[in-house]
């Protein structure tokens, strides 16, 4: 890689604004994250985005909120607007656990320090840019604006808030992926249309006064939601609201939703179809250092940046819908994937960078194995209103060959500087079982479970499950436990075939709704039945824009407006976690006793027999990781920079 010098970033302050000879600025970026610019951070693709677009481009990263506010202007005014997000999580999912405790370290700073990033801070950062320049319009996206962008549940409050555009007080919210409407708002005013007449852009969202005209758009259809004021009055309508927001999400032809708001109207445009090939390669091809400023380099390291560096992100969206899951609603449930050529290329980049050693850490996407996945016939997708293409059973329409993915691997695996290539993403083990996914071609699903196991894979295969229960997992939008069991022995076929030795680590979570104490006792039961000692758990945490999220908050579900019942006090999460660390000795007399009262002698049997060979197990040997457990609906980012030891 050609060295690099101090321009070859978007510039960060008016030094190195004045290096690239500029004398304004056309819009300036605000991110809670430290500026890495690699294609896996979204505040650097937005950067790039705009910059392909001939704009000159300039991003604040991190900037302080607690002294003189200097940070938000020091680079003045731009000529077209402000863009503000507040990093790649939300960011508070960055600053808290499940049990609403300080985190210790934040991914996305260097050194992981914390205390870098506001709660809440897109709002925050939006705030402050309107009452210091209240004339420029100012933009949010990210994940936080995305997922908050209409009437939604917040957990660290406990309360409803209203869409993040009231709190903001932004003139512009892009929700998901942001190159197709950045591309045309930009066109829009190169063209010289003002920006507070921009309001039938795809993607976008915007508050409306009651007196003003509604835009018109003869190709879209509208729908009405209930209102804000509607929400805090009754859970149940609230609840009510949620089915007609995920299925507009995603649908390939949506319709254009409405919200009152107080004395406004919130408006919701349609998302853009799914990327084409072309335009993701386009995005994954704009000239990033893939290197973090160097304004950075004395620091420390961004863990973030550390655990994706040699790592390639090959698709994106997720078609698997789980009800506690938000990848679809930002990302979208349909796959835009990557040529094979592309992600060539970008592997030849990495295998050139002077540190690399060889081994990729992940090729991979927000599951794994959906790359190049899609409908047979596109006329069915296109009237589809499913939020998942594989729950309650895998759609007869969906393409599930992965055969391109096997092929793409093998592809990887011949560069001559490529020793080997890991998949470090989550892998929907449920797709490689023939009895689930009846549609595909078994040996097709065993060669590339083989390939997985055989070659891209250090020891451990980690796959979620995510519970034994029938009634949770159809909740959840996951298939039957049953199909774990049919994994694992096709699982432990290769293993012992090919004599691999490799362990097999599932994933389970605790305390989501519809989940009960004698839930979580059959889980520990049946996972100890089949030989595991689990070591870690995910502790439900509602985030906004999920059915969970939804049921947690209102107790009932979206699409059947039925109650359920979420367990939501720290005495029932406690309670629930312990069963997954049976083994402990602090927790068997609880356990016991617990059995007891429920009359399950026969779990008590399994848990706790005499002479049990598992009570060898000393107090304390395996560590309980419950309180620091990141959210398993932004689990694909967290399993970018989790340690070995923690990864998920």
């Amino acid at each position: 890689m050609e060295e690099l010098r101090l321009s070859n970033w978007l510039p960060t302050t008016n030094k190195e604004v004045k290096i690239r000879g500029w004398d304004a600025l056309d819009v300036i970026l605000f991110s809670g994250d430290a500026y890495v610019d690699h294609p896996s951070f979204g505040p650097a693709v937005i950067g790039r985005i705009l910059e392909s677009y001939g704009l000159r481009v300039a991003i604040v990263p991190q900037p302080n909120v607690n002294d003189n506010l200097q940070d938000f202007v020091k680079l003045g005014a731009p000529k077209l607007f402000f863009g503000v997000t507040g990093g790649c999580m939300d960011p508070m999912v960055s600053n808290y656990n499940a049990n609403k405790r300080k985190r210790k370290k934040d991914a996305y700073t260097p050194n992981g320090d914390i205390g870098f990033r506001p709660d809440y801070a897109t709002t925050v950062y939006s705030n402050i840019l309107k009452e210091k320049w209240p004339d420029i319009p100012v933009l949010i996206g990210g994940i936080e604006a995305s997922l908050r962008r209409v009437t939604h549940y917040d957990y660290w409050s406990d309360k409803l808030m209203p869409s993040i555009l009231v709190s903001s007080k932004a003139d512009m919210l892009v929700y998901g992926m942001g190159e197709q409407p950045l591309r045309e708002i930009v066109r829009l005013l190169q063209k010289g249309v003002p920006f507070h007449s921009i309001n039938t852009i795809k993607q976008t969202v915007l508050l409306i006064e009651n007196e003003e005209d509604i835009p018109k758009n003869k190709n879209w259809e509208d729908v009405e939601i209930a209102s804000h004021d509607d929400c805090l009055n009754d859970k149940k309508t609230f609840a009510s609201n949620f089915k007609v927001i995920e299925q507009e999400s995603n649908k390939l032809y949506a319709r254009r939703i409405f919200q009152k708001v107080g004395n406004k109207t919130l408006m919701i445009n349609p998302p853009y179809p799914t990327m084409t090939e072309e335009e993701i390669d386009a995005s994954f091809e704009l000239p990033y250092t893939r290197l973090p400023h160097p304004k950075y380099n004395k620091r420390g390291p961004i863990p973030a940046y550390e655990m994706i560096k040699f790592s390639i992100n090959i698709h994106r969206g997720c078609f698997g819908g789980c009800s506690f899951c938000t990848i679809s609603a930002h990302q979208g449930k349909f796959i835009a994937s990557r040529s094979q050529e592309s992600v060539l290329r970008e592997v030849d980049t990495i295998a050139n960078m002077p540190d690399f050693k060889g081994y990729l850490s992940d090729i991979g996407g927000p599951s794994a194995n959906m790359y190049k996945m899609k409908g047979k016939v596109q006329e069915i997708c296109d009237k589809c209103v499913a939020p998942s293409c594989i729950s309650p059973v895998i759609c007869s329409n969906l393409d599930t060959s992965h055969k391109p993915l096997t092929q793409l691997y093998q592809a990887v695996d011949n560069h001559p500087k490529v020793k080997k290539s890991f998949i470090g993403s989550g892998i929907r083990h449920d797709m490689l079982v023939p009895e689930f996914n009846k549609n595909a071609d078994a040996k097709e699903l065993d060669d590339y479970t083989e390939e997985v196991m055989t070659k891209h894979v250090s020891g451990r295969l980690k796959v979620a499950p995510e519970h034994t229960s029938d009634p949770v997992l159809k909740l959840m939008r996951k298939p039957s436990f049953k199909y774990f069991h049919k994994f694992k022995e096709r699982f432990d076929k290769i293993n012992n075939s090919k004599k691999l030795k490799l362990q097999l680590i599932p994933y389970f979570i605790s305390n989501h709704p519809a989940c009960e104490a004698e839930d979580m006792a059959d889980l520990a039961a049946e996972t100890k039945d089949m030989g595991f000692q689990l070591e870690q758990v995910q502790g439900f945490t509602p985030t906004p824009m999920t059915v969970a999220t939804v049921i947690y908050y209102s107790g009932y579900h979206p699409y059947t407006l039925e109650k359920v019942k979420t367990p939501k006090t720290q005495k029932e999460k406690d309670e629930q976690h312990r069963f997954f660390f049976w083994y402990r000795h602090e927790n068997r007399a609880w356990i016991k006793n617990t059995l007891n009262k429920l009359g399950r002698t026969d779990l008590l049997k399994v848990l706790l027999p005499e002479n049990d060979k598992w009570r060898k197990n000393k107090p304390g040997k395996t560590k309980n990781t419950f309180n620091d457990a990141v959210p398993f609906n932004q689990r694909k980012n967290k399993a970018k920079f989790r340690s070995k030891k923690k990864r998920r």
